[in-house]
């Protein structure tokens, strides 16, 4: 069930107006197998951008104090969260009961050999695999996919496909790009995990969605 269904309302509002990346755009049928994803930065980008929770608009979040450079689209899955159940995945596999999820939509990394110019864009992708993040105690999961298509990654099955330098530059990033001059993080990459184990998790992240989302409209 997609807010969509819940909200059929808003649902037309959409028709004239633009919809919440977030909230009102379908994660897609063939979900968790082939995912929409909404990319909020692109190589190129030289600060960070992130969504705006409440209005569903772009905003720089701060600009990039170090030269870490993004090595692919990034953004997240709509109408996913990171709750309960993901955060029950990354703390049966590290045995850490503390972890919880950090409340946020499930992000993505999409692989494709285009340059593309900008964000705030939808792309089809399919997960491959991805990259068990802890930030605190917060579960952080990122999903490494492929463009749908892409005439040289579309082919890759599972992470195994990937070169290695190419993930190395995933975890080089993602545990540099929060880095603030005098700031220490507390931020790891467990476990690099293959594509049944990305689908899983996004499967989990639907299902916090659906609780996120009936926890407000019932509450």
């Amino acid at each position: 069930m997609s807010i969509k269904n819940y909200d059929p309302i808003g649902r037309l509002m959409g028709l004239r107006y633009k919809s919440h990346p977030w909230h009102g755009v379908d994660i897609g049928d063939e979900a968790p197998n082939r995912v929409m994803s909404f990319i909020e930065m692109v190589p190129t980008d030289t600060v960070k951008y992130e969504i705006d929770k409440a209005s569903g608009f772009l905003r720089i979040d701060r600009p990039q104090k170090y030269s870490s450079i993004l090595p692919a689209l990034y953004g997240f899955i709509p109408q996913t969260y990171c709750g309960h159940f993901v955060a029950e995945k990354s703390s049966a596999a590290l045995d850490r009961p503390e972890i919880v999820g950090d409340g946020d939509p499930l992000d993505i990394v999409v692989l494709t050999e285009k340059e593309i110019s900008h964000g705030d864009l939808l792309v089809l992708s399919r997960p491959i695999g991805g990259l068990r993040m802890i930030d605190g105690n917060e579960a952080d999961d990122k999903i490494i996919a492929v463009l749908a298509g892409d005439a040289v990654y579309g082919g890759y099955k599972d992470i195994t496909d990937v070169p290695l330098a190419v993930i190395e530059r995933l975890r080089h990033y993602f545990l540099t790009y929060k880095d603030m001059p005098g700031e220490k993080r507390n931020c790891e990459i467990t476990h690099v995990y293959d594509v049944d184990t990305a689908k899983d998790v996004i499967s989990r992240a639907i299902k916090d969605y659906k609780t996120f989302v009936e926890k407000i409209l019932f509450e």
